[in-house]
């Protein structure tokens, strides 16, 4: 109940909306001509909720991600199988598809959230119709398993999305304030971590790690580390990563496992041309069973981003974790590896 009130007080206050030129240039000098940037959030703008992966089998998530939404003005529009089952997921893929497409195709419909992520998403990407999304463009957020989906519309149609909590998640101050800056106010938004020491000499939570100290520019791509090495050598994982900013997070896997994805990134071609990198968090990510001994996630990392020498720090906060920002694929930032910082060179949204 106390988190139900607390939702209901942040409130969104007044929406100041920015045009682009406030910036002082115009969109055509940041985005590509495939480039498709969604409409900006308003209040009273409807929100469809959709489940494009894993199922969710109690009743009151549904009323949390209800409730969280009504509190920043939206309107909720649940899809037509959020509640179906297929084993572990949300209903058959045709299902799951099917009910994206709709979302897509509903022109009362201005954003749309996966309800959770989980496992499936990957499924669902020969069954989508990338047409619709190109001609129906809109907001869609997502994180964990929903990388899938963020990388194949994005490489099918060029359409910004949005790596972010999911309808599910807490939405405290923190993610829903990122989350309102993006989308509603139209900001060209700066990413840094949290600086509270609380009762501690130095700040001891959230800290970056500078593992290469410089500045550079270049597109926003990335998401969850499983996900995206799952989908390369297919046509859904994007072809082109060359001056991009890589941004990767996960959860639950053995240090070893990193090291075999972060070499299949190496081995593909992929960080030999990026221009910058940022590691989010990695929750639970222990050795596991490594037989003698085992690397560290520093040690893993270190060896295939620096002999990179592009800017590259981790410890931002993307990832599984409450305090979660939302960052748009397929924008141009500058991101500053020593101050641990991510700018936006534009808005996500007009």
């Amino acid at each position: 109940m106390e988190r139900r009130k607390f939702i209901r007080n942040i409130g969104i206050g007044s929406l100041a909306v920015l045009p682009v030129t406030a910036f002082g240039s115009t969109p055509e000098e940041f985005f590509s001509a495939d480039t498709i940037i969604p409409d900006a959030l308003n209040p009273g703008d409807n929100i469809g909720i959709v489940s494009p992966a894993g199922a969710i089998f109690e009743s009151e998530p549904y009323e949390i991600a209800r409730e969280s939404f009504e509190a920043m003005g939206l309107k909720v529009q649940f899809g037509a199988y959020t509640k179906s089952r297929h084993g572990h997921l949300a209903g058959t893929d045709e299902e799951r598809a099917g009910e994206l497409m709709d979302m897509f195709r509903n022109k009362e419909v201005k954003a749309i959230i996966a309800l959770r992520g989980g496992a499936g998403s990957a499924r669902i990407l020969d069954k989508i119709d990338y047409g619709v999304i190109k001609n129906n463009p809109k907001i869609f957020i997502g994180y964990s398993d929903i990388t899938a989906l963020h990388l194949a519309i994005y490489q099918k149609t060029g359409l910004v999305t949005f790596h972010g909590p999911v309808a599910v998640s807490t939405w405290n101050p923190f993610a829903y304030s990122h989350l309102k800056k993006l989308l509603f106010d139209r900001e060209a938004v700066v990413y840094e971590n949290p600086s509270e020491k609380g009762s501690e000499l130095t700040q001891t939570k959230n800290r970056i790690r500078t593992i290469m100290p410089g500045t550079v520019k270049g597109e926003l791509l990335g998401g969850n580390l499983s996900v995206l090495t799952g989908l390369m050598g297919t046509e859904y994982f994007p072809k082109d990563w060359k001056d991009k900013i890589l941004y990767l997070e996960e959860v639950g896997e053995k240090i070893y496992s990193v090291d075999r994805m972060m070499s299949q990134l190496h081995l593909g071609g992929v960080l030999t041309q990026i221009s910058g990198f940022v590691f989010g968090k990695c929750n639970s990510c222990d050795p596991g069973g490594s037989g003698y001994g085992s690397l560290t996630m520093e040690e893993v990392i270190d060896h295939y981003i620096k002999p990179l020498n592009i800017p590259a720090f981790s410890g931002a906060m993307i990832g599984h974790i409450d305090d979660n920002v939302t960052i748009p694929n397929g924008i141009n930032a500058e991101m500053d590896a020593k101050e641990g910082t991510i700018k936006l060179l534009s808005p996500a949204v007009k």
